[in-house]
């Protein structure tokens, strides 16, 4: 029993984005059922969202979309979706045989091997497998020849003919993207455009009846609960007192030690500093520069998680918060001021929540023309009409810094868009051959690791929607906008040797060969048809969906024949054989490759 096959990996604030690429995914599902497997479950099949504050890790996004067959926003991801399924049509093929006897596996050469389920009243069925990460094969099986790919299944129903092998893509592939809304300044818009926004400044340090006095540090999970991301830790010194050794003005540094996960310093009421974790170290040490006046200076620090351990060895025991030391040093005279094991004053969350800004509803919200941005602890409040149309929405928080969100009360998350991920580690096409990590194939370099952040259509109304933000660190709200999910194109590249579709195997030779591979398109959803094909050849085209160009043969006949079939129709299916395109090159392996476009 396999309980978690991943289908992707989750993300992190501040770390690129994993995926993992069907052909991997579907080579595990076939060997693991070859050498006797009997049930695996994908984590995820579908991708969702960390509403509210209910994401772990510490620092897992928003989004948990796991690069799942199907993604965050309920859409099918091709063609890892139709390959998948594919996969389990043609282990399902083999199903009688499978659950009949056990398996009987031999050596096909190196880093190969065949697997047979064959009973005694003649049922048989086959997987050939090549695991080699580098160099394709050809085997000999019962007297018949094969080619196998390398890290690849081929699998037999019949322990004659394929009817898949998990390196070759039968099923389409489709290029979703988010389409910015345009503004309501805009004739063409379609709403979906803020009007108007408010705000609320959130007081520094202590604001609350029911802050408390404590001697010494406190962590923070354990008081607050969970109950919100932040706590107040707050003292005050005097310069006239015991202080003295350290000197008025410039030239102490204020030192602070933390579990995590992020952290914001004020004296006397002016941010000085912060410093945050990551996904891989989520401890927090800063050391900033402080300027000091004679009499009574007040140190407010704010203590933020960014969602709980939840998983590993005695995650209950690693807590968050500040734990010490928080040290006033002189950098003239050296001398050191531990202030962790005095008084310290704390408050559970924030003043905001005590108030129940998130609704939106309070009278308190301040409206004139001069809207103060790129400042910290600030709620801002907006209305909005939703898009129209049916299509996913989300926000785009570019602008905006940290902080959290909530539509018509309903909490959509943390957002942290200046949060970004490191240059390094990207590629433009990431081998799936060997095994997979977490950190193997990774996009979204350089950039924030969450931009966009789902909001359900179920929470939304055609207008009047409430969008209220608190935002940590600064940022400006005017540059927030709405986007829709659309499907922009569907693609397919079929050659002359791809086994037939899983749903037209058939164990007769002659039916087989009359079929022959078939390259197929469908509209993602029941109301759409195919309006444009924007790219077909028939030959030797080159590059992927989405970039695909013509290679050095390629037939004139492609496109006039992909037209007939396809447009207009929700579906279409075109046999890919030199009988209908002709044969622009002879001697040559030739494949069919389509963009078309759904409206």
């Amino acid at each position: 029993m396999w309980t978690e096959n991943w289908s992707g990996w989750f993300s992190a604030f501040g770390d690129a984005v994993p995926y993992r690429p069907v052909e991997d995914i579907a080579f595990a599902v076939a060997r693991f059922y070859q050498l006797g497997g009997t049930f695996q479950n994908y984590y995820m099949y579908h991708g969702g969202t960390n509403f509210g504050r209910t994401s772990g890790g510490p620092f897992i996004t928003t989004t948990y979309d796991y690069d799942a067959p199907i993604d965050e926003y309920g859409l099918v991801r091709q063609p890892k979706w139709g390959h998948l399924k594919d996969v389990h049509k043609a282990i399902k093929l083999c199903e009688e045989a499978m659950l009949a006897t056990d398996p009987k596996t031999t050596s096909l050469g190196s880093n190969m091997e065949a697997t047979v389920y064959k009973t005694e009243s003649g049922l048989c069925s086959a997987f050939l497998a090549n695991w080699d990460t580098k160099t394709d094969a050809t085997v000999n099986f019962n007297g018949n020849s094969y080619h196998l790919p390398a890290w690849s299944v081929n699998i037999l129903p019949d322990c004659k003919n394929v009817v898949l092998n998990t390196a070759k893509i039968n099923s389409v592939t489709a290029i979703s993207k988010f389409i910015s809304q345009p503004s309501k300044d805009d004739p063409s818009s379609s709403g979906a455009s803020l009007s108007g926004w408010s705000w609320i400044n959130e007081p520094v340090g202590i604001s609350s009846q029911s802050a408390f006095t404590k001697t010494g540090l406190l962590e923070q999970i354990n008081t607050t609960a969970d109950k919100s991301d932040y706590m107040w830790y707050s003292i005050s010194i005097e310069m006239n007192g015991n202080e003295h050794i350290l000197k008025e003005g410039s030239g102490t540094v204020l030192h602070i030690d933390s579990l995590g996960h992020t952290l914001y310093a004020f004296i006397n009421g002016k941010l000085i500093g912060s410093g945050k974790g990551s996904n891989g170290n989520r401890k927090v040490s800063i050391e900033v520069p402080v300027t000091l006046i004679k009499g009574s200076n007040k140190i407010d620090l704010l203590s933020l998680t960014v969602g709980l351990q939840n998983y590993g060895a005695y995650f209950d025991t690693l807590g968050a918060g500040i734990t010490g030391p928080v040290l006033l040093k002189g950098s003239q005279n050296g001398s050191t001021i531990d202030l962790s094991s005095r008084k310290w004053t704390y408050q559970v969350g924030l003043r905001g929540e005590e108030l129940d800004l998130s609704s939106g509803s309070t009278s308190l919200w301040v409206s004139q023309p001069a809207l103060p941005t790129n400042q910290p602890l600030i709620w801002y409040k907006t209305t909005f009409d939703a898009p129209t149309g049916s299509s996913p929405v989300a926000i785009d928080f570019t602008g905006m810094g940290k902080g959290q969100a909530w539509v018509n009360g309903q909490s959509i998350g943390r957002y942290w868009p200046a949060n970004k991920a490191s240059n390094g580690g990207c590629v433009d096409s990431c081998n799936y051959r060997g095994s997979y990590s977490s950190n193997k194939c990774l996009r979204n370099c350089g950039k924030p690791s969450q931009r966009l952040y789902h909001v359900p259509r179920s929470w939304l109304q055609p207008s009047g929607n409430v969008l209220v933000l608190f935002e940590e660190t600064g940022g400006n709200p005017k540059q927030i906008s709405f986007a829709t999910r659309e499907v922009e194109s569907l693609c397919s590249r079929i050659s002359e040797n791809h086994p037939l579709p899983v749903d037209m195997w058939t164990s007769d030779e002659e039916a087989r060969k009359k079929a022959g591979p078939t390259l197929s398109l469908e509209c993602p959803h029941p109301d759409q048809v195919i309006t444009s094909i924007k790219f077909a050849s028939f030959g030797t085209p080159r590059g992927t969906c989405g970039s695909f160009s013509h290679g050095q043969c390629s037939s004139k006949q492609a496109l006039p024949v992909i037209q007939k079939a396809c447009i207009g129709s929700r579906s279409c299916s075109i046999g890919v054989s030199i009988n209908k395109f002709g044969d622009p090159c002879k001697g040559v392996t030739k494949s069919l490759a389509v963009e078309a476009s759904c409206v």
